[in-house]
């Protein structure tokens, strides 16, 4: 076995044990952001058409119409920004965006007294979904560093 040093197994085993972890990870990642911006995708096209449901939802939130068709376009950039690779800063800011929504939105219908009507406990839920897409994509990032760096181990040890 010449030229396979303990250095270079332990080299093929950190490159299998990542891709390894890095395939769990995507799939975690994706079984939830997808999820997460076709509902949200859902709610955008909608509000950028100002149809008489989300009039009469920003009516009874307080909201003049006009800032619906803004909210709607805010999320459909929101949505891009979450599931288009390569460009960290616009994910960062895009998360930030979706969550100011989510959360604005939870507490506009506290704050008017919705809480009568169930459908708001589905808006942790939407919570919870963001929050882990968000962790998800920083393990996303962190395991590619990873991949790419040298791992600590690469210096060749000799037996002798």
């Amino acid at each position: 076995m010449a030229g396979i040093t303990p250095a270079t197994n332990k080299n093929q085993l950190f490159n299998t044990l990542n891709s390894i972890i890095m395939k769990k990870t995507n799939i975690i990642y994706w079984s939830i952001t997808l999820p997460f911006a076709a509902f949200m995708l859902s709610n955008a096209i909608p509000n950028m058409l100002a149809t008489p449901d989300w009039v009469n939802v920003f009516k009874y939130l307080g909201y003049p119409e006009y800032i619906i068709p803004f909210i709607g376009f805010a999320k459909l950039m929101g949505i891009i920004g979450i599931l288009i690779p390569g460009v960290p800063r616009i994910t960062e800011w895009a998360y930030a965006g979706l969550a100011f929504d989510l959360v604005g939105a939870t507490y506009s219908i506290l704050a008017v007294g919705g809480t009568a009507d169930p459908g708001w406990l589905f808006m942790p839920v939407l919570l919870l979904f963001l929050g882990l897409s968000y962790i998800f994509y920083h393990k996303r990032l962190k395991l590619r560093a990873s991949r790419n760096a040298e791992p600590a181990f690469s210096a060749p040890v000799t037996l002798g």
